[in-house]
């Protein structure tokens, strides 16, 4: 498997991608996926799970949570996404692979640049709403469901 535990590496924690959206569901109180993103979010609060997110997915939430609720809002939201998640660096090496469909084949640049992070990062699954747009990862890609049922 690309990403992941290497090879005779025992890994304690699942590192895990969290998407974009399921931040945001958070975030910003979204129904009706809230309740699953929660009990993901606090798998890493909890310290089961290392929860990791593109550096992207900072700039966006700040710029959705700005237009949603406002610059103070946005503010904490970033701060407390700093304080929860591990970040994957975004660089031009990263991008250039996402571009150049290298790691995956969708459509969706943003999808990409995050399949790019979770490869480069050696996460063992993305979480997503969305799976549609990881269908080409060499990354597991689950849905909050599916996630909270293997984590138990």
């Amino acid at each position: 498997m690309v990403g992941g535990a290497q090879a005779g590496e025992v890994r304690l924690k699942q590192r895990v991608l969290f998407d974009t959206n399921i931040v945001l569901d958070v975030l910003l109180n979204r129904e009706p996926w809230v309740g699953e993103a929660k009990l993901l979010w606090s798998a890493v609060d909890d310290e089961r799970i290392i929860g990791c997110i593109a550096a992207t997915t900072v700039t966006n939430i700040f710029y959705i949570a700005r237009r949603a609720k406002g610059i103070e809002d946005a503010y904490s939201a970033i701060a407390l996404c700093l304080d929860t998640f591990s970040i994957c660096m975004v660089n031009g090496d990263i991008l250039r692979r996402a571009m150049d469909g290298k790691t995956s084949l969708t459509a969706d640049f943003e999808d990409a640049v995050q399949i790019t992070c979770a490869v480069d990062a050696q996460v063992d699954a993305i979480v997503t709403r969305d799976k549609s747009g990881f269908q080409s990862s060499s990354i597991l890609s689950l849905t909050p469901g599916e996630f909270l049922d293997r984590l138990g």
